[in-house]
């Protein structure tokens, strides 16, 4: 038991640190963009999506490349390559200097996260990785929380100090990370398909990029075409990969498990709407309202303690009584009912209490839905891809927020008056919205059954 406990704690490193990193950027980004001279709201974006394209490319490949070798070590080296990239960050001159660190930064994650979930379902017994895989998730939601908090208050010293923290963090975490982790010996498996890796990399970056660039240069353009153009060829070409190679990044035969295809189909409208969610809120408070990145965090921490709490209490029981399908169901509504707030009542004058209320029915939302999504996907994987299997739910999860966040830049833009930017924050809310309930499609589809 004790030694499942520190194997649990060590593990849960995966996805604490990327969620805490990710939260506290958020909130750095108007001080990051101050200081870069006031670099454009499509160009800062890329701090945030040129993290999330690498990351969800990466995912698939170093999870079943660690699949080979001992996960405990490769998770080491994950957080140790997330250090380095974040002490680099704190020394960043200009805004893409910035985004080549945070595509370093990526990587580690990439590496660290996989293999996390993977100790966890190689040393749990069968019938509690459920349990503890809600739980990992639960923590990301905790980390998630602190994010905003912590980032604000170090933001009012100086945005550095965010990658500082990160990077204590992450060298801590490899200290205690050697001297707690078992031996965990990885599988018999082939090496990942390094054209694959880079269909699928290049194939998301195009995509992201036209989104990101549809302001700019128009839904018309013959840019904006061809990247769409690209990147749809490159993605057919790497689903074509994975259905003819002997040895697919993606192994298709994961997608034939009905928990596991239902839950990543789900997980897709749900993180769009999640990427765009705090990215939406910290802008806006601190655009239109003037709020410092302190004034921001505070009013977001509701949103993100929900989770833990939500996981802990909430999720589980209501899994037990139906399977999947009632958290999802009722997490969809409270997140459209979180973003039906703020598109219904905000407007120019500051309102933290409105944006407290949608941040509380937001965070309770994806404390019911990412838990059960994961814990449904990673219990129905074999032992053999459980790296592989959850690097590629997570995988879709990190490409779909990007592509939210992107979303999100294109339909603001940069309106010349404050009443048309509360339009458009207004048109996106209601938007995101609407995406989010396309959740609940593959989720009675594919879960609607205490089995799955």
């Amino acid at each position: 038991m004790a030694n499942l406990k520190k194997i649990f704690a060590v593990a849960c490193v995966g996805t604490a640190i990327p969620n805490l990193d990710l939260f506290s950027i958020n909130i750095a980004l108007p001080k990051i963009a101050a200081e870069f001279k006031d670099v454009p709201l499509e160009d800062l974006s890329w701090v945030l999506n040129g993290y999330a394209i690498a990351y969800a490319a990466l995912l698939v490949f170093f999870g079943r490349l660690a699949e080979g070798y001992r996960r405990d070590r490769s998770f080491i080296l994950g957080v140790g390559i997330f250090t380095l990239a974040a002490a680099a960050s704190a020394t960043a001159s200009n805004v893409w200097e910035l985004v080549a660190y945070r595509v370093l930064a990526a990587a580690g994650a990439a590496l660290m996260t996989p293999t996390s979930i993977g100790l966890i379902l190689a040393t749990f017994p069968p019938e509690r990785r459920g349990a503890a895989v809600r739980n990992w998730a639960g923590i990301g939601g905790l980390a998630a929380a602190l994010g905003p908090v912590l980032g604000g208050a170090l933001v009012s010293i100086d945005w550095r100090w965010v990658f500082v923290a990160n990077a204590t963090l992450g060298g801590s975490s490899i200290l205690i990370g050697w001297r707690h982790l078992p031996n965990v010996p990885g599988h018999n498996v082939k090496r990942p398909s390094l054209l694959a890796a880079f269909l699928v990399t290049t194939g998301i970056a195009a995509l992201i990029f036209a989104i990101v660039k549809i302001n700019a240069w128009g839904w018309h353009s013959p840019q904006v075409i061809s990247s769409m153009a690209i990147s749809l060829v490159l993605l057919g070409l790497f689903c074509l990969h994975s259905l003819k190679s002997p040895n697919p990044l993606v192994d298709p035969a994961l997608f034939r498990i009905r928990p596991y295809s239902g839950a990543a189909l789900a997980m897709i409208p749900y993180s769009v709407s999640f990427g765009a969610m705090l990215f939406s809120v910290a802008v806006w408070g601190q655009s239109a309202w003037g709020w410092s990145a302190l004034q921001a965090g505070l009013a977001i921490i509701p949103g993100p303690l929900m989770v833990p709490l939500t996981s802990s209490l909430l999720t589980g029981r209501l899994i037990e009584r139906g399977g999947a399908v009632y958290p999802v169901t009722l997490g969809t509504a409270l997140i459209m009912m979180g973003f039906g707030i703020w598109a219904s009542f905000i407007g120019t004058e500051p309102n933290t209490a409105l944006i407290v209320m949608g941040m509380t029915c937001n965070g309770i939302g994806v404390g019911l839905i990412f838990p059960a999504l994961m814990g449904t996907a990673t219990q129905a994987l074999p032992p053999d891809a459980f790296a592989t299997g959850s690097g590629a739910i997570n995988m879709l999860r990190q490409a779909s927020i990007a592509i939210g966040v992107a979303m999100f830049v294109a339909i603001v833009g940069s309106p010349a008056s404050l009443q048309a930017r509360l339009e458009a924050f207004q048109f996106g809310w209601w938007l995101l919205a609407a995406v989010t309930s396309l959740t609940l499609l593959p989720t009675f589809k594919f879960l609607n059954s205490r089995k799955s």
